[in-house]
């Protein structure tokens, strides 16, 4: 039985004269990308990926693809197992579709190192987890050209309307990428975009820490120590693991433990200035 809810919402969206488009994840929907692509017309979909520094990923990555009327029952499949996953519906004015594209291709990297990574948009789970929470004032700067959408969210399928749909640049600081995650999740992304940022930025520092110790034990328990400390910004928590990287036997000295009731930062800026002092940097 095909759900009804993404369906009245398809043909109310077609009424009021917009155009329809499937934000699909192309590595998980293979089979269900390539039929959409054979039957559709070359200007009726994009992969967000090509055209960008991620092109050599294109393959694997998201397409977005307007649907025609007659393309209504290539959606059956998918609307029948929304637990696998497999993106979401948006509609935007007729001709948006590059727009669209744009819209999430300059947001698809996460800036900030050591949490540098993919903003994974396409995922109806992530379309669900922030649009709970971000006020409605934010969703334009989120959704761009989409005029509404229409997801699944782990339980029920949810529609959302974007106030004021059109073309916006990315905030300085977006409320999205602040969502918070499931505690388990957000560990162990946290954990991979550490990982990717050493073997990155320090390979040879990690490479000798791997002759010694278990690195992924190692990181993990990095990890926990900045969360004991309270160090949950990206430049404390680089610090920490360089730091870390560089200290003999790749232990931190008894110096950086919290002294009596420093907040977070009064402890990171007295190690900070305390490193700067043997490096003879500064004054202490």
């Amino acid at each position: 039985m095909i759900n009804t809810l993404p369906r009245q919402w398809m043909n109310e969206q077609r009424r009021l004269g917009h155009e329809l488009c499937l934000v699909l994840d192309s590595q998980n929907e293979r089979d269900t990308r390539q039929l959409l692509v054979k039957s559709s017309g070359h200007d009726h979909y994009l992969s967000v990926y090509n055209a960008t520094t991620l092109a050599n990923l294109a393959d694997a990555g998201p397409f977005i693809f307007t649907l025609e009327q007659s393309g209504n029952r290539r959606l059956d499949d998918l609307l029948d197992h929304p637990e696998r996953n497999w993106g979401w519906l948006a509609s935007v004015e007729r001709g948006a579709l590059r727009g669209l594209v744009h819209h999430w291709q300059q947001r698809l990297i996460v800036e900030t190192r050591p949490y540098q990574a993919l903003y994974r948009f396409h995922d109806n789970r992530v379309l669900s987890r922030a649009l709970k929470h971000l006020p409605p004032e934010e969703y334009p700067a989120f959704l761009g050209p989409a005029i509404s959408v229409c997801y699944w969210d782990g339980a029920a399928w949810n529609t959302a309307q974007n106030p004021a749909p059109g073309t916006y640049p990315v905030p300085d600081k977006p409320l999205w990428l602040r969502t918070p995650l499931p505690h388990p999740q957000a560990s162990e992304i946290r954990r991979l975009n550490a990982h990717r940022y050493l073997l990155a930025e320090h390979v040879e520092a990690y490479a000798n820490l791997a002759e010694e110790h278990d690195p992924d034990a190692w990181l993990r328990e990095r990890l926990a120590l900045a969360d004991t400390w309270g160090w949950l910004e990206p430049e404390q928590l680089e610090f920490l693991l360089i730091q870390s990287l560089q200290a003999p036997g790749f232990a931190l000295p008894p110096e950086w433990e919290v002294r009596g009731d420093e907040s977070p930062v009064e402890h990171f800026e007295r190690v900070r200035q305390l490193v700067g002092f043997w490096r003879g940097k500064g004054p202490i």
